[in-house]
């Protein structure tokens, strides 16, 4: 996919209905910096990043409501992004918190690790390896045994003894250089819109122009195409909302309803080499939002109130992005294979193992079933990385697909939380 950032609304997160009590300040909290159960929520330190909404192949933007971390302090060399985990390290594999998913949906994890072993069978990932001293070979040796563990594993329990037995734990570094990532979710968007413009459906989006390699550098920018006639005819839908064809640029990809029922389907095709620049952000050193209120909802609402900031905020953002059909496929990730709801993450391609085995620890927003509403709780779940974004820069970010449809937009929007990246190797 391709990460790209969401930002609107109303303070709650996820939908209308959700009450305050289900907002991020209300939400419970890691304690102490060092323990699983504390990771902290440091939203100043972090700087505080609502959602990144990363879709559909090569993710170039994202729907990023938090200012991006300097570049001086993300940039890592490959050798520096991961590393063994060192015997004084807990090892996050003998504690008692287990897959929470593992039980119920097991297929999902199975057909998470057959997208990964399609792509590490491929010529694109031979190009990728070694990472940090780990071959294509070894990791692909690592899904297979993975898999074949997954299978046959009774529990969770059963399976994370299993693993811990075989396989070796690369820890990522970090933001700081002690481990603490933070983590964002995405999903994919459902939208209504038409195939031609009608007084409802006027704003565009667009396929990528045949010449586009040889468009003079620094590309144009956002205002300066919206304000041409330079990408005339080359219009693949039409939305009824300007911040939600905005959004489309940040998620990367979307499903699109058409007025006769049909659905079409869209995905990133390229962008041009301007900057990402977040909205929230904007809103925020523009003294219009406090930085700990901005989230997909708030920024949503804040421009119905304030129709007239639109534009402005909007060309803010300089980077643009262009749209190819899909025809129906499932969201895809940078690697070119689907992305599975709550197990790809996406992270930095050029620092992280593509295709890989990972092991995330950190908070996310589970259905209370006595309350109905989402709550925050700690997980510890076995992922792949199969997808990577604008936005997920450095070994201290990593986004997570939440799924298709309200529902997972919801759920994305509530996560903005510190936490833990590990990779799994299978033992020499």
């Amino acid at each position: 996919m391709t990460r790209k950032s969401n930002e609107e609304f109303s303070r709650v997160i996820g939908s209308h209905s959700f009450s305050k009590k289900t907002s991020s300040q209300q939400l419970p909290k890691y304690g102490q910096r060092n323990s699983w159960q504390s990771l902290v929520h440091r939203s100043s330190d972090i700087l505080f990043a609502t959602w990144v909404g990363l879709i559909c192949t090569v993710p170039p933007c994202y729907l990023q409501t938090d200012f991006q971390l300097p570049a001086a302090a993300t940039e890592l060399s490959l050798n520096r992004a991961i590393v063994p985990i060192s015997p004084s390290t807990v090892n996050p594999l003998t504690l008692e918190i287990t897959d929470d998913l593992l039980d119920r949906d097991r297929n999902s994890l199975l057909q998470a690790i057959d997208h990964s072993l399609q792509y590490i069978r491929t010529p694109a990932a031979d190009k990728r390896y070694p990472v940090a001293g780990i071959s294509r070979d070894l990791m692909e040796r690592s899904l297979v045994r993975f898999r074949r563990l997954v299978q046959v594993s009774r529990t969770a329990k059963d399976l994370q003894q299993a693993v811990n037995r075989e396989f070796d734990l690369y820890k990522s570094v970090g933001r700081d250089g002690n481990g603490s990532v933070q983590f964002t979710g995405y999903y994919e968007a459902v939208y209504k819109a038409s195939r031609t413009r009608t007084a409802e459906f006027k704003y565009p989006l667009y396929q990528l122009p045949a010449d586009f390699k040889q468009w003079r550098k620094p590309h144009p920018t956002r205002a300066m195409l919206e304000g041409s006639r330079r990408m005339a005819g080359l219009e693949i839908a039409w939305l009824s909302d300007r911040f939600q064809a905005f959004l489309v640029h940040v998620q990367g990809s979307a499903r699109l309803e058409l007025p006769d029922g049909n659905l079409l389907t869209i995905g990133y095709a390229g962008k041009t080499d301007q900057p990402y620049r977040s909205v929230g952000a904007e809103l925020v050193r523009d003294g219009k939002m406090r930085l700990e209120d901005v989230t997909l909802q708030t920024l949503i609402a804040y421009f119905q109130a304030n129709p007239q900031d639109l534009i402005k905020y909007l060309n803010r953002n300089p980077s643009f992005v262009f749209f190819r059909e899909t025809n129906g496929q499932l969201a895809t990730g940078s690697i070119n294979v689907p992305v599975s709801p709550e197990r790809s993450i996406a992270t930095d391609k050029k620092i992280f193992p593509s295709g890989g085995i990972a092991l995330i620890r950190t908070e996310l927003p589970i259905n209370d079933p006595l309350t109905g509403q989402l709550v925050m709780r700690p997980v510890q779940r076995f992922v792949l990385d199969q997808d990577t974004g604008g936005a997920i820069r450095g070994a201290g970010r990593v986004d997570i697909f939440m799924g298709t449809g309200d529902q997972a937009k919801q759920r994305a929007g509530l996560i903005k939380g510190d936490g833990e990246l590990y990779y799994l190797v299978l033992k020499k």
